[in-house]
């Protein structure tokens, strides 16, 4: 484990070369502060060489990832990752080119950019480190930056040490207020512990006569895991003389030596101190964090396997028969799993899918709309009036007629064809939707044969749609075509007279109690009624008390004379000149006021209808599934493979349905170089493991 920080830093320049996007958190360590606090200073002492832009305002206006390693020899160089192996010995023109590159991205207007520039210096003077440096967090936009350049660098910043992976070297100035660092400030938003925080105060030669920041050092003001080291940032007059940085550090570990408030803790202050600490910590963090990484890389890996595996090989001209036929096979098979609930690769956690969704359909959904569907729903009292007054013609009616039973009925019984038909629409739109279930991989990078796989099954779905709508009409027209009257369930003429003998009409003027579905008796148990459930007119000569629904009075009973309402203008009262007889009105209304016969002439026929439909519909609840079932659902899975073979499988048809979509192979190619890189990188991993325990440090500050 020679070269751990080496190791993180070209496992990240693969994959940024690649320009693969695998998102992988690597350790690192950000530099985070205000502008002017000695950031750029700190950073350039720990390499030893002038080589960051300086001036006024926002100098750093993208992320600089500084990759330090150390070299043997006596020769320092750079080189920039967007450069390729371009060495610079001459640091000024390093300066250069991160000036050039900045502005190229971010343009002349002081605005920053999210993408980093990649820098890696190799020197004998450096010690195996990466660092991060963002931008200085400022409040006020000035000359011609951004109004909105805080908020900028802020979520820029935060980019970056939001990441649970990241180290903070938060950098604040020994003469502020530690309470209002900015540094701070925004390292305690993402590090509320100051677990994964350095603190580096700066400037600490040029506090107030007097003062010192030895408080600050020692984390008693705001303390941090890693605590606080204090450094010496070369001053402008040292800039002016041209002394260079090795003669600052030196400067500076002789200030700290022999200054009363340092000198008892200069050993853990400085430049040198501040580059073996951020080694070290950053070195424990990478180890800490191996197998989280490793585990990443793991899954990065099989994702990428399993999506070059979605993408094939490409078929060659003898095998794209056969490799048809396997897909329509496949395809086939899944539909119909799907529907039979047998496709358990994919659990969905959504919600119900494929065959349950039908079962939903036929029962949650028809069914209960069956059930609660009203016999005399849209039926009015009139309407039943009208029916038994049209149907004795112009004889009085002696019993309560069949004919006005049955046309009423059938009235109620024809509007369960709209709930039928809407049941097979919806179980339609659901096989639609499980065509797209079935979808296998291959087909996403096979365009053609997808479409005209779905143009086939869609095909399949609406030529069984016809066949199952006739048949569900005539599912309806067989209950219209015969009313069976002796079904066993049917309540019958002498069990409607019974009850409305049990439950007398109430007198007109009273509301009348809600109606009531007819309790069918159980005939094993009742006595036999006469001409019960005959089918021809309905047998009224038992008598209910105090009345008969025959054309003549019952004794102690006085017939109401029966008026009818006429739809005239004028009431309806026109005589003729000559005769004085009232005219005959265009429409004949019965009268509002219904007489008792007419209340139980209705009952009666309101207990046929409820009896008699609650028979149709479970015969039409359990029709209309199997219907659907055997027309539709069973066909289109039976036929799918055949048709597809019918329609799809000619040689003619390979290469344009086995035609790849323009992108597969550069897909195919780029998902093949990400899964080399992994696995390059696990390899690198593994032979890390064993030796994690022999691991120090590679290379000396000197």
């Amino acid at each position: 484990m020679e070269a751990l920080l080496p190791f993180i830093n070209n496992l990240q320049d693969v994959l940024v070369k690649s320009g693969l996007p695998v998102a992988l958190d690597f350790p690192q360590i950000a530099v985070v502060g205000a502008q002017s606090v000695g950031k750029s200073s700190v950073l350039e002492s720990i390499v030893g060489r002038d080589f960051l832009p300086r001036g006024t305002g926002i100098v750093t206006r993208r992320p600089l990832v500084l990759q330090l390693q150390n070299t043997p020899g006596t020769r320092e160089w750079g080189q920039f990752g967007h450069l390729g192996n371009q060495q610079f010995e001459n640091f000024d023109l390093i300066r250069q080119e991160i000036e050039k590159d900045t502005d190229r991205v971010c343009g002349k207007n002081k605005g920053v950019n999210m993408q980093a520039i990649t820098l890696k210096i190799f020197s004998p003077h450096v010690i195996d480190l990466t660092l991060i440096d963002l931008p200085g967090l400022t409040k006020v936009p000035v000359g011609d930056q951004p109004a909105d350049i805080e908020s900028q660098i802020r979520n820029l910043v935060m980019r970056y040490i939001q990441r649970k992976n990241c180290l903070i070297l938060a950098v604040t100035a020994a003469n502020t207020d530690l309470a209002n660092s900015d540094a701070l400030r925004i390292a305690r938003d993402v590090d509320p512990q100051g677990e994964r925080t350095i603190g580096v105060i700066t400037k600490i030669d040029i506090m107030d006569e007097g003062t010192d920041a030895l408080e600050m050092l020692e984390g008693k003001m705001y303390p941090l895991k890693h605590g606080y080291i204090g450094v010496v940032c070369r001053s402008q007059k040292d800039i002016q003389a041209k002394r260079t940085i090795r003669q600052a550090v030196d400067k500076e570990m002789d200030f700290l030596s022999k200054h009363p408030a340092y000198r008892t803790i200069y050993p853990r202050c400085g430049t040198k101190y501040l580059a073996t600490t951020l080694n070290r910590v950053l070195v424990n963090h990478i180890r800490e964090t191996l197998p989280e990484f490793k585990s990443k890389i793991v899954k990065l890996l099989t994702s990428a396997e399993q999506e070059l595996q979605g993408y094939g090989d490409p078929i060659g001209k003898s095998n794209q028969g056969a490799s048809l036929l396997h897909l329509f096979s496949t395809f086939a098979r899944n539909f119909a799993d799907a529907i039979d609930g047998k496709l358990t690769g994919d659990v969905s956690s959504d919600g119900l899918t494929g065959g349950a969704r039908i079962h939903y359909i036929f029962h949650d959904i028809f069914g209960a709309e069956v059930k609660q569907f009203d016999a005399c729903r849209g039926l009015t009292d009139n309407e039943i009036r009208q029916a038994i007054r049209n149907a004795t013609g112009p004889r009085a009616s002696l019993f309560v007629p069949e004919a006005a039973f049955e046309i009423i009925v059938k009235k109620q019984i024809a509007q369960l064809e709209e709930p039928a038909l809407r049941c097979v629409d919806q179980v339609n739109e659901e096989l639609q939707r499980v065509i797209m279930q079935s979808e296998l991989p291959e087909m996403q990078r096979f365009v053609n044969m997808r479409e005209k796989v779905f143009e086939v099954v869609r095909s399949i779905l609406k030529n069984c749609l016809g066949p199952t709508n006739q048949m569900i009409a005539n599912l309806i027209q067989i209950e219209l075509a015969y009313i069976n009257t002796n079904h066993p369930d049917f309540i019958g003429g002498s069990r409607a007279i019974a009850e409305a003998r049990d439950h007398p009409p109430v007198p007109t003027g009273q509301i009348p109690p809600p109606p009531q579905p007819p309790v069918v008796p159980n005939r094993a148990t009742s006595p036999p009624a006469e001409n019960e459930g005959g089918g021809g007119a309905m047998n009224m000569s038992a008598l209910l008390n105090g009345f008969s629904i025959f054309g003549k009075k019952a004794e102690g009973v006085v017939d109401v004379p029966r008026r009818h309402a006429v739809s005239d203008p004028n009431d309806g009262v026109e005589f003729t000149a000559r005769q004085g007889m009232m005219s005959m009105p265009a429409v004949i209304m019965p009268n509002p006021v219904p007489t008792e016969r007419e209340r139980c002439e209705m009952k009666i026929i309101k207990s046929l209808i409820y009896s008699y439909f609650n028979i149709v519909k479970k015969n039409i609840m359990d029709a209309v599934p199997k219907t659907i079932m055997y027309f539709m659902v069973n066909t289109a899975k039976e036929n799918l493979h055949r048709e597809l073979v019918k329609h799809l499988y000619r040689e003619e048809m390979y290469p344009v349905l086995l035609q790849e979509h323009d992108d597969i192979g550069v897909r195919r190619k780029r998902c093949h170089e990400m899964i080399q890189v992994l696995r390059k990188a696990l390899e690198m991993l593994n032979s890390l493991r064993d030796q994690s325990d022999q691991f120090c440090p590679s290379g000396r500050v000197t």
